[in-house]
């Protein structure tokens, strides 16, 4: 196996420094398996699905994102947790 190169982020520090606060702490893991994909990754997926308009399906795994299945759940939880409406409030206030 090659080195793997860098990954790319496409939240830049910035952003991700506002918007990690406030994501919700996850749960225990229920059962053994993967580690979790870290939620800066995810929503990078999140984000690249959403720009390209690709189906949550065929994110690439090549890209580092975790699954697209993975990416729709955290984006689906997020939600749940009321996280881009704090977002925009916070970015309002900017």
């Amino acid at each position: 196996m090659g080195k793997r190169q860098s990954r790319p982020w496409i939240v830049s520090d910035e952003l991700w420094a506002l918007v990690e606060p406030l994501l919700p702490k996850p749960g225990p893991k229920l059962v053994e398996g993967r580690p979790r994909v870290p939620d800066r990754q995810a929503l990078c997926g999140v984000l690249f699905v959403l720009h390209t308009g690709i189906q949550w399906e065929y994110l690439p795994q090549e890209l580092g994102f975790g699954s697209g299945m993975t990416c729709w759940r955290r984006l689906a939880a997020w939600n749940a947790a009321g996280v881009w409406d704090q977002l925009h409030v916070l970015l309002l206030k900017k």
